[in-house]
């Protein structure tokens, strides 16, 4: 599952319209151009205000970004029909079944999404109520709802003639694409798309004024932004597909106005030369300017330790922001920010068993020191016990926590400062899996697991563990 769903930049384009509603009034009163609302008598005079607008919104722009338009722009308005046919299309063309099929089921296996949730059709629902504009880097080409106002439409034309500009000088599908197949990169990538183009707006509202985004000081995207839950849509939505969507429009805004804060849009080239390589540096740009770098994570091929007609759907890279929003769904929002923010590298393999559909998800997180990995593993067995409300057989450790669920067993073990989890699986195959990865042999379960106590200490060092399952300061020993 990538965490933005393999979703392109268009389709995470889907909710801007609620930003320009909310901004709506605001850029009444700051917008200076005026081009007149057209009149409605015919198609031809609509077309050609639309033109007119779209050109002078073109000029403040790349006056605003300092990108020069380097070709003339197509433009063009469509009917809902159209976007609808469109929004189709790009899915179709992004993903296959197999894939949309395998985003769903992985997002399932992290507690993401509810078994059985309609994702294509949410995705088809939220574009086809929420877009009014959008520039397509395939066709180069803007186009926008023919059934808005045309003074409506300013807003749009701002923030998507904004990616027109830096297609011309950047190529942005390219330059996306390129992070790939580290999805968590691609995201912040996107992340990047979407925030300047934000702060592009902003500017655009504040041009009467004489100031910018970097004149504001300690700038808070929710200022403007407000509460996008409030369309239909969205309204309905699991929390998750709200905050991603939603993601590189207001943290990508916030990482804009960090780097635009100094020099202005004089930055902008810097970053696509050298984009932020994780969603982490994304949500913290002092870790983008001072260069960090995640570790690099492995798997084994978990799909040989099951056996047979096991396939693998889906592995890559959740990220600081994945991690956040997987630990959001069973933790109060802010140990969750706390937690993910001690992320350093992880990597997720997601199986299915061809006849059962019954899937194992695997992950292996490298945290940022040995008391994160203390932290997280006491927050994360919490977390795991909300996810499987029928548990029996737990097994608590100080570094080792499991227990059998209807799904199958479920375990997470903590070793310097690695933490590693497999849920769906036998004990056996765990085994085996942390074998692969070098690590000694977790505490096995005692004969009467009715004796075992139900809390554990909650501090420890996760360094090496004992021969009794407690931590000793030498070596990790197989019990």
């Amino acid at each position: 599952m990538n965490l933005h769903l393999k979703q392109d930049h268009f389709r995470r384009r889907s909710v801007f319209l609620g930003f320009t509603l909310l901004l709506g009034a605001f850029a009444a009163r700051a917008q200076t151009a005026a081009v007149a609302t057209p009149s409605g008598d015919s198609k031809a005079a609509t077309v050609a205000d639309f033109i007119a607008a779209a050109d002078e919104v073109l000029g403040q722009m790349s006056q605003i970004t300092g990108l020069k338009l380097m070709t003339p722009l197509k433009k063009s308005l469509r009917s809902r029909e159209e976007i609808r046919a469109y929004v189709i299309k790009q899915m179709n063309e992004e993903k296959n079944a197999a894939e949309r099929y395998a985003d769903q089921r992985s997002a399932e296996a992290f507690g993401l999404l509810p078994k059985g949730f309609d994702l294509d059709g949410f995705m088809i629902d939220v574009l086809t109520e929420q877009v009014e504009g959008l520039y397509d880097p395939k066709t180069q080409e803007f186009y926008i709802a023919d059934w808005s106002p045309l003074d409506d439409q300013r807003m749009v034309m701002a923030h998507e003639l904004t990616h027109a500009l830096e297609d011309q000088h950047f190529q942005i599908e390219r330059w996306v694409k390129a992070a790939r197949p580290n999805e968590d990169a691609e995201l912040a990538r996107d992340a990047v798309l979407e925030g300047s183009a934000m702060a592009a707006m902003v500017d655009y509202l504040m041009l009467s004024t004489g100031r910018s985004l970097k004149d504001l000081p300690d700038f808070d995207p929710s200022m403007l932004i407000g509460d996008l839950g409030s369309t239909p849509t969205l309204q309905k939505a699991p929390p998750f597909l709200k905050d991603t969507l939603i993601f590189p429009y207001i943290s990508g805004l916030s990482f804009s106005a960090a780097i635009l804060k100094n020099t202005g849009w004089a930055a902008l080239p810097g970053v696509f030369e050298k984009p932020p390589v994780s969603t982490q540096q994304i949500l913290h740009p002092a870790l983008y300017r001072s260069g960090r770098i995640p570790k690099t994570v492995v798997l084994p091929a978990v799909e040989k330790l099951l056996g047979s007609n096991w396939t693998k759907l889906d592995e890559n890279i959740m990220g600081e922001y994945g991690w956040k929003e997987v630990l959001k769904q069973f933790l109060e929002e802010d140990r969750a920010k706390t937690l993910a923010a001690a992320w350093d590298g992880d990597r997720y393999a997601v199986l299915e068993q061809k006849p059962t559909k019954k899937l194992v998800l695997v992950t292996r997180l490298h945290l940022d020191s040995e008391e994160h990995a203390v932290r997280f593993f006491g927050q994360y067995s919490e977390a795991l016990e909300k996810k499987y409300a029928e548990r029996s057989n737990l097994l608590r450790r100080p570094n080792f926590f499991s227990f059998d669920s209807p799904d199958g067993g479920v375990f997470l073990d903590c070793l310097g400062n690695e933490c590693v989890t497999l849920e769906g699986a036998t004990r056996k195959t765990f085994d085996a899996f942390t074998k692969e990865l070098n690590w000694p042999l977790a505490p096995q379960p005692p004969e009467h697991l009715g004796a075992v106590p139900e809390k554990t200490a909650a501090f420890f060092s996760p360094g090496v563990r004992g021969a009794a399952g407690t931590f000793a300061p030498a070596a990790r020993s197989a019990l």
